[in-house]
């Protein structure tokens, strides 16, 4: 059975408390949307900031919106090399024993004891899309992209909300390592 998707590469990006929010841009202050994501609500900010870890620094790092009640920032491998950090492969959210970095902003900075991860690759679905394959929320599935380079990515986690848009996010580096493109419909190839 067979299910298409399409895919959209994450790039390296944050998300970030209300407290940590104000304490990088000041008091009060409110993200400037400049793109709705397909994820309902979600949007990529005018804000970036600096990232810092043992090892170096990466600028411009863009702020993704609504704030969370945690800030989280989502790096690929090659950026985990420059920081001098080992981020955890994780879902969106647990943040547990992941290291911490430094956040630069405009106007002050932060220091994360913890919040640095690399993101599971997933697939975003409402209840009806998972109902269809008989999956649930946290299962895992493989993925066919096809074309000149086609891979299977295998261990897709399934993120199962009312609320979302049918997609399946992987990283940058692993995007490109596949010759996938945004949009681009891939297939959840179930065993």
């Amino acid at each position: 059975m067979l299910m298409k998707v399409p895919i959209a590469l994450s790039n390296r990006h944050l998300h970030l408390s209300q407290e940590d929010l104000e304490t990088l841009f000041g008091k009060g202050y409110e993200l400037s949307k400049i793109k709705d994501l397909k994820q309902p609500g979600q949007f990529a900010a005018d804000e970036k900031v600096d990232i810092v870890g043992p090892k170096g620094t990466i600028k411009g790092v863009r702020v993704l919106g609504p704030t969370r009640s945690k800030t989280q920032i989502e790096i690929s491998y090659s950026d985990s090399f420059t920081l001098g950090v080992k981020p955890p492969v994780r879902d969106s959210g647990d943040l547990s024993d992941s290291p911490g970095v430094k956040i630069i902003g405009p106007k002050g900075e932060v220091t994360l004891q913890e919040g640095v991860i690399a993101a599971a690759r997933h697939i975003h679905m409402t209840p009806e899309d998972a109902e269809k394959l008989n999956l649930k929320d946290k299962d895992t599935v493989n993925v066919r992209t096809g074309g000149e380079r086609s891979v299977i990515f295998e261990n897709v986690l399934v993120r199962v909300n009312p609320n979302y848009a049918l997609e399946m996010h992987v990283d940058m580096e692993e995007g490109n390592g596949a010759g996938v493109v945004n949009d681009q419909m891939v297939e959840i190839v179930m065993q």
